[in-house]
């Protein structure tokens, strides 16, 4: 049980960790379309983010694959700014398929960004649960945002021009610092 606590806790504060907000700011920015009626449909987006980056920490744990950290620690940034895209252009995800299998790749383009350095730190004994304790955790920390961003989303949808400023004004400042993440990266 110890280690199930342990990566639990390690996969909630990968999220949160304030010197990588990187899944902060998804999340967030993918959060901001929504309403509170949405919130299905957002957290199987949110799992599906969740599914990506746990296959990326699976195959790299299980295959050892080896991609150029410095590409996808430049991706990443680069998938924070693509998904802020929609926010900017003041268009709807909702029903975008395409946007949906983004979303599955951009989890699969994170999770690579820690697989290597989780790898090395699950005991092999242990790895399934260590596994899937981990995903528990990112997927429970994602869920604290959705939560946040649903409720901040609230506090204006009954006056829909601030809405609109809301979500078009936070979505500027996600894609600002990442576009300040990629040219930190390059």
């Amino acid at each position: 049980m110890d280690t199930v606590q342990f990566y639990v806790n390690l996969g909630f504060q990968h999220v949160i960790d304030l010197n990588g907000l990187d899944h902060f700011y998804f999340i967030a920015a993918l959060s901001l379309p929504f309403g509170l009626k949405d919130w299905k449909k957002l957290l199987w987006w949110v799992t599906l983010f969740t599914l990506g980056h746990s296959l990326s920490l699976i195959g790299n744990y299980y295959a050892d694959y080896e991609f150029s950290s410095y590409w996808i620690e430049l991706f990443i940034p680069i998938t924070i700014a693509l998904g802020c895209l929609p926010l900017l252009m003041q268009k709807s995800l909702q029903a975008n398929k395409f946007s949906i299998g983004l979303t599955f790749f951009f989890g699969l383009i994170h999770g690579l960004g820690f697989g290597r350095f989780f790898a090395m730190m699950v005991d092999s004994s242990a790895a399934v649960s260590s596994l899937f304790s981990f995903a528990l955790g990112v997927e429970l920390a994602q869920l604290a945002i959705v939560l946040a961003v649903l409720l901040l989303n609230l506090l204006w949808y009954k006056k829909e021009p601030y809405l609109k400023l809301w979500r078009l004004s936070l979505g500027g400042i996600i894609f600002l610092l990442a576009l300040a993440m990629i040219v930190e990266r390059i």
